[in-house]
Parts: structure tokens; sequence; C-alpha cells
């Protein structure tokens, strides 16, 4: 991490200043436009003590109609802290060379999972959790995309398992989701996420 790179924006040009909790629709543009207009790559290790940025993390939810491509992460992981946990989410920083939150979004999903696809991926919400020390400093943009029947595969099968469950399977570990994934599938599976397909 010490000499990794991540792109960030100041939390007072952000919606809000970034001071909501959860997932929140309004404001898309808005934020779209501060990445763009004022975000910069900066020192991750100086970034992850630094709560008056928040890293940019685009963050997608993989669909298959009704059911969420659900992942545990395995004992191989490099945060003990995760291990075990639960997550719905594929995505990580944007680092350079990445060129936007999109083609980030791209690099992830082809380091993270195997398909002989690219969904189309839909923004759907701004991902906030400040009470968290991880959470004060990173900012998600949430989309979300549809395989439509596509086979997926994990890539990293040393690091996570899983494939696609309903949601009811997801309910039943949401006391072992990570903080981000519990948020992100309680929005989508609310009334205010259930247009969100």
């Amino acid at each position: 991490m010490s000499d990794e790179r991540v792109y960030v924006v100041p939390r007072l040009t952000l919606p809000d200043a970034a001071g909501w909790y959860g997932l929140r629709t309004d404001g898309l543009d808005d934020f779209v436009g501060a990445v763009e207009r004022d975000g910069r790559y900066e020192p991750r290790a100086a970034m992850e003590r630094d709560p008056s940025f928040k890293q940019i993390i685009p963050y997608l939810v993989l669909r298959d109609g009704a059911r969420y491509f659900l992942m545990q992460r395995t004992t191989a992981g490099g945060d003990a802290r995760l291990h075990g946990h639960y997550t719905i989410g594929v995505g990580g920083h944007l680092n350079p060379g990445d060129g936007g939150l999109l083609a980030g979004l791209r690099r992830e999903w082809d380091e993270e999972l195997i398909a002989a696809f690219l969904p189309e991926f839909r923004l759907v919400a701004l991902l906030n959790d400040d009470t968290t020390a991880v959470g004060a400093v990173h900012v998600g943009a949430v989309y979300v995309a549809d395989v439509e029947g596509r086979p997926v595969a994990i890539r990293e099968t040393d690091k996570l398992t899983g494939g696609f469950a309903l949601a009811a399977d997801v309910a039943a570990v949401a006391e072992r989701l990570e903080s981000w994934s519990r948020l992100a599938f309680e929005f989508l599976e609310s009334r205010e996420g259930a247009g969100v397909r």
C-alpha cells in the first residue's frame, strides 16, 4: 500500500459534503461531476488517515434476475478482519491509468471475475458510511448489472467462494455481510430500491 496512489475527491465537493448515511439516489450527476472536476490521485497511505478526502470506490452489485452474486471471503485474504464475511460487491479503488469510474469498474470486473462478456453497468446510488474509520475515508458509487443468465465465475478462488443466491439466502447471512454489502442489499430489497434491477 505504501506506493499505491488512489483517486480521491475533497469531501466538501461531494453532495451534502458526504454527510449522509446509507444509500441515496439523488445527486448522481453532481457526484459524477465532482469526481471528474475535483478528483486527483494521492498516496493511499495518507488518504486512509484523512477524512477531508473521500476515496472513490465503484461498487458493483451483480444480479441474475432476482438473484445476487454472493461471495464469501476465505482465510487466504489479506485482511483477517474480513475472513468468513460475505459480500455482494465487486469493486475497488481507482488507480492511475483507469480513466474514470466506468473504466475502473471494468478493470475490477476483469481482475475479480471470469466472464466472456461485459454487462451494462448502471449507476444507481451513492453509498456512504462514516460510522467506521474505513467508511469515513471512502464513498461508493453503486452500480447494478444483470448477467441475464450468462455464466460468471470468481477469478481468485483462493480468496473468495460463491455464486448466485436468492435474496432469502443473502438475508440468511445478513449478520456476516460486510457493511457496504448489507446497506446495498437492504436498499435493493426495499421499496425505494425495488425498481433497480
